[in-house]
């Protein structure tokens, strides 16, 4: 950056200097070479477009290291979320369930953290990176999820889940903005797709590894097991060695005056989302539709599992050869200016056919042949990967 060294202000050279930081503010600019009357003097950003500090800068390898590892981080949460489906039956009766409340709860209270952990960790995540407080929830996640396995009462196990979500729940806020750290405009709409696999996946891959689990040993081991809890160890290690902070905010810069406390530092970060939510109506509405996707998306993943893993490839296969190219012919025609409604074609076309395969598979269901379901599940995966590549993309 301009006047930074390593995103660091760097300090006076001479009383001059130090007398002109007292006297006004730094200008900072991307573009040394404009003028003066040209710049923004609040501005800090990075020294020129070429800055290789710069995440979007670092070698496409690197870049993709990065964008792979967090997906492994989004990957390993959905996998908990669905996996003790198989062994319900079995949990509530050794732990004592009476009620079908009590053992659908068991389920579905991993959701419920999944409200409210972003909430906390997106923000946090723009004051200390995203690095951090991927590895830590991680941690966390695996310490609870671990603790679930060890459960002796439903009481127990309520909490314990809950407390893993909250942990799971980090790399779903963090990961979406992490890759806008990466990636251009342009090149965003196909690592969004892979991006996305991980939330959608990894529903799919629960159920079916714990059913075996469950079939050949206790619900404990479901939590136990190399497909969850070793899983999270070996995304750990792999983060340790592989991730690298990818966010542009530095937390040692300051103005002199009084040092601000932890709590308004993340009061105030919170408040810049709920802001944003509040007042802005495209991210009102695409908050709205993603929540409504995730909301049904597990209900079918319940009967369809690779039918929607299959659905899944097939939308991401088409959103990659596509999402990126419409983009760029919307932003040529518009002199060279991208912006975010230049991805609602995708949207609006997923949204169609999503719709049709929710149709297809509700009508089916009791009324054709056990394929036409699954044929349903698979257009609507196809479609919802494109809708939840662009809204992910739009709010992030």
């Amino acid at each position: 950056m301009s006047n930074i060294s390593d995103k660091h202000l760097s300090a006076p050279d001479s009383e001059k200097e130090a007398g002109d930081l007292e006297a006004g503010p730094t200008t900072i600019s991307s573009e040394p070479s404009l003028d003066d009357a040209d710049r923004d003097s609040n501005l800090i950003t990075w020294d020129g477009p070429k800055n290789p500090k710069n995440p979007k800068n670092w070698p496409k390898g690197l870049r993709w290291k990065n964008t792979w590892t967090i997906s492994l981080f989004v990957f390993i949460s959905p996998v908990s979320s669905s996996m003790v489906a198989p062994a319900m039956n079995d949990l509530a009766n050794s732990l004592r369930m009476r009620t079908e409340i009590e053992i659908y709860l068991s389920l579905s209270i991993f959701i419920l953290a999944y409200a409210i952990g972003p909430i906390f960790f997106g923000p946090a995540s723009e004051l200390y990176g995203r690095v951090r407080l991927l590895q830590f929830s991680n941690v966390w996640y695996l310490a609870w999820n671990l603790g679930c396995g060890f459960a002796t009462t439903k009481g127990q196990l309520f909490a314990f889940r809950f407390l893993a979500s909250i942990g799971g729940s980090a790399p779903l806020a963090i990961g979406g903005g992490a890759i806008s750290d990466m990636w251009t405009a342009e090149e965003r709409g196909k690592v969004m797709g892979v991006y996305t696999l991980g939330p959608l996946l990894g529903p799919v891959a629960g159920p079916i590894a714990g059913g075996f689990i469950a079939e050949y040993s206790t619900w404990r081991w479901v939590f136990w097991s190399t497909s969850t809890s070793a899983a999270a160890v070996a995304v750990q290690v792999v983060g340790f060695f592989w991730l690298q902070e990818c966010h542009p905010g530095n937390e040692n810069l300051h103005t002199g005056e009084k040092v601000e406390t932890l709590g308004y530092k993340l009061l105030h970060a919170f408040e810049r989302p709920v802001k944003t939510f509040a007042t802005q109506p495209i991210v009102f509405c695409m908050a709205i539709y993603t929540a409504y996707l995730f909301g049904i998306t597990p209900g079918i993943g319940g009967l369809n599992y690779l039918s929607i893993a299959i659905g899944s490839f097939i939308g991401l296969f088409f959103n990659l050869k596509l999402v990126d190219r419409i983009y760029k012919d919307l932003k040529a025609r518009n002199d060279d200016i991208g912006k975010p409604e230049f991805r609602m074609p995708s949207l609006a076309v997923g949204s169609i056919i999503s719709t049709i395969g929710l149709f297809w598979y509700d009508w089916s269901i009791g009324n054709a042949h056990w394929i036409m379901p699954n044929i349903g599940a698979l257009i609507f995966s196809m479609g919802i990967i494109s809708c939840l590549q662009v809204a992910k993309h739009s709010i992030s």
